[in-house]
């Protein structure tokens, strides 16, 4: 699915959630401990200025242990979507693995598994071979490469243990302080592989 292009499709950026777009908690369980990160709302502002869906891909295992229940989950992502849109930007859609493998056994889509994306991919139309994955955590990287895609480690979140875990030889096409500054390179990334084709 990665390899054809389709014409009439549009590039997207997957996203994970904490601790790439809101600051990482332990268990995220109610909107009055959603914050958002700084120069989140830019980035995506910029991304979507570019033509990309902004799609976040996030497990949330809290659903699958009791701790919050999907409605509960439901209303974090509602705030989040309001909080954005205060600053000017916008998600194309959310996509949640409720599952853990203690808890609830194996499935196909808690990341790095690709069943969400591609679900995604096939929901919105999107162009998997121009696409971008963005997230802190080596699921996220792994989810990348699953889909066929460029990753993009953030340093927020859990980002600089998952550097230092996976170093010397990081499996992402780019490390960024920030999303703002990830966006950045993608938008920028993107433009040199269009000249490229």
């Amino acid at each position: 699915m990665s390899g054809a292009r389709d014409r009439g499709a549009r590039p997207a950026v997957f996203l994970d959630r904490d601790g790439t777009l809101n600051r990482e908690v332990h268990y995220l369980r109610a909107v009055r401990d959603l914050r958002l990160l700084p120069g989140a709302a830019e980035g995506l502002r910029r991304l979507g200025r570019a033509g990309f869906a902004l799609v976040v891909v996030t497990n949330q295992s809290a659903i699958a242990r009791g701790l919050v229940g999907a409605r509960g989950v439901d209303a974090i992502h509602d705030e989040l979507r309001r909080r954005l849109a205060r600053r000017g930007a916008a998600l194309d859609a959310i996509y949640v693995c409720p599952h853990h493998p203690e808890w609830t056994g194996r499935c196909r889509c808690r990341k790095p598994a690709p069943g969400l994306a591609r679900r995604a991919a096939r929901d919105l139309h999107l162009d998997l071979a121009a696409s971008y994955c963005v997230g802190d955590s080596a699921g996220d990287l792994g989810l990348a490469g699953a889909i066929g895609v460029p990753a993009v480690l953030v340093l927020s979140g859990h980002g600089r243990h998952t550097a230092r875990a996976l170093a010397p030889a990081i499996p992402a096409a780019h490390v960024a302080t920030s999303f703002r500054t990830a966006a950045e390179w993608i938008i920028h990334d993107a433009r040199r592989r269009r000249r490229g084709r």
